[in-house]
């Protein structure tokens, strides 16, 4: 256990800057860096946070500390082919040098705002936001993570409407701030905080009839509905995609009943699925979209949400800060981070990138699922987002942990790894794709003899 001692602070603080200010460290300072954050992450960050990384490996050894593009290495220079991406983060890859020069810039100016005078990045990315996304969707609001965007989304329909209740969706994930985890469909990340915000009705993913009976019910027994928030994919379920249809379908409820809708593209958002949004696919244009993860490029954290004129009431223009007003949303180094991935994305139509490899990865799985049918059960996927299905949740860790000692790392969902994820950078080489590929197969091989499938 710590105790308070400022003096011993200081020489701790001296020592950690020294490592990251090195540009080379011994064996020894590494070897101790290794020791410490087992140490720290075990008495000052959660005794159980290592445990539960054991879906990667049994070695706690491995310690990050350096990325580029479509990879990253631990303190030894073992180096890992990234098939995760932060769970849709590195779409422009780690460290991408055309956006990291767009924020070192900005740094050696200045680096957060004085939160009085105008800020004109803010202004620069809210435009070209507007400028990227469907239909009229106009006025933007910038946060930190992607839960705050979805609990401004959320604030922003009862503002709107004049609303209470919200329909979301079974298998729904859009974060665990207390309104965005009473949107959430798992029960897992539920119970321990139950009640919680009380006027919400889950109805199944998909099912656009469901959807509506339940806004009708409610508007029957005079309850009025603020908004329908729902995942045009939904990622941490496992892949879900929606059949063809459901977008429109419920942009049409909406329409009818006067409720807003809300499409969270924090994951499926900047080129991930193959278009720069997944609504498009359907060509619905949502009253507020979340968006975050990719937005930032892969190196400032930087979310937010963008609504249409019409959700933007004279109550809200009057008091502007009635919907929030986060210290560092919308900061400087985040912003500029944000226009820098914009320019990248479109000038190397990342969408596309991602919808070609997407299909180029999923075209090898299904030989892989010809081959070891009773490992690899099913597979799905839209652009570079992908999951692959086994039989149980053991057999899926054993083939994450399988690829993650070929050096590829890929994941479960927080809480499964029934199905698995592969959300890779869409700047990762058909090369590398070849080897994850080539990997993969030597990994289903061993777990199929393992588990004698």
């Amino acid at each position: 256990m710590t105790v308070c001692n400022k003096e011993l602070a200081l020489k701790e603080a001296k020592r950690v800057v020294g490592y990251i200010e090195s540009a080379e460290l011994t064996k020894e300072q590494k070897d101790t860096i290794v020791k410490d954050s087992i140490a720290n992450f075990n008495e000052n960050v959660n005794p159980g946070w290592l445990e539960y990384r054991k879906s990667v490996s049994t070695d706690a050894a491995f310690v990050e500390w350096t990325d580029s593009l479509d990879h990253f290495e631990d303190l030894y220079g073992t180096q890992f082919i990234d098939c995760l991406g932060g769970f849709g983060i590195f779409t422009a890859g780690h460290r991408n040098p055309a956006i990291l020069k767009t924020v070192k810039a900005q740094l050696d100016k200045y680096a957060l705002h004085s939160q009085e005078l105008v800020d004109p990045l803010r202004g620069y990315l809210a435009k070209l936001t507007a400028m990227i996304t469907p239909g009229d969707l106009q006025y933007c609001f910038f946060t930190n993570g992607g839960a705050e965007a979805v609990e401004m989304a959320l604030k922003l329909a009862r503002l709107a409407t004049g609303g209470r209740w919200y329909i979301s969706t079974t298998g729904a994930f859009h974060g665990k701030s207390m309104g965005a985890i009473s949107m959430g469909g798992k029960g897992a990340y539920r119970e321990d905080y139950i009640p919680m915000v009380q006027q919400v009705q889950h109805v199944e993913y998909g099912n656009a009839d469901a959807m509506e009976t339940a806004i009708k019910n409610l508007q029957t027994v005079g309850e009025k509905v603020a908004g329908v928030i729902i995942e045009p994919i939904q990622g941490e379920a496992g892949v879900i995609i929606p059949p063809t249809g459901y977008l429109k379908a419920v942009r049409a409820i909406c329409d009818k009943y006067g409720v807003a809708m809300i499409c969270d593209e924090i994951q499926t958002g900047m080129g991930r699925t193959g278009t720069m949004w997944r609504c498009e696919v359907e060509d619905v244009t949502p009253d507020i979209m979340t968006y975050g993860k990719a937005f930032g490029g892969g190196i400032m954290p930087i979310t937010g949400i963008i609504a249409r004129p019409c959700m933007w009431g004279q109550k809200l223009i009057e008091n502007p800060w009635i919907l929030g007003s986060p210290t560092f949303g919308g900061n400087p180094l985040a912003c500029s981070a944000a226009i820098s991935t914009i320019a990248y994305m479109l000038e190397n139509d990342i969408p596309a990138m991602a919808k070609e490899k997407g299909n180029y990865i999923m075209g090898k799985l299904e030989e892989l699922k010809k081959k070891y049918p009773t490992v690899l059960r099913e597979y799905r996927g839209s652009g570079l987002l992908i999951c692959m299905e086994f039989p149980e949740a053991e057999v899926g860790y054993a083939v994450t942990k399988g690829l993650f000692d070929r050096h590829i790392m890929v994941a479960g969902t927080l809480v499964n790894a029934k199905t698995v994820r592969i959300e890779p950078p869409a700047v990762l080489t058909y090369e590398s794709i070849d080897k994850v590929i080539k990997s993969l197969d030597e990994a289903l091989a061993d777990v199929k003899k393992e588990f004698n499938l």
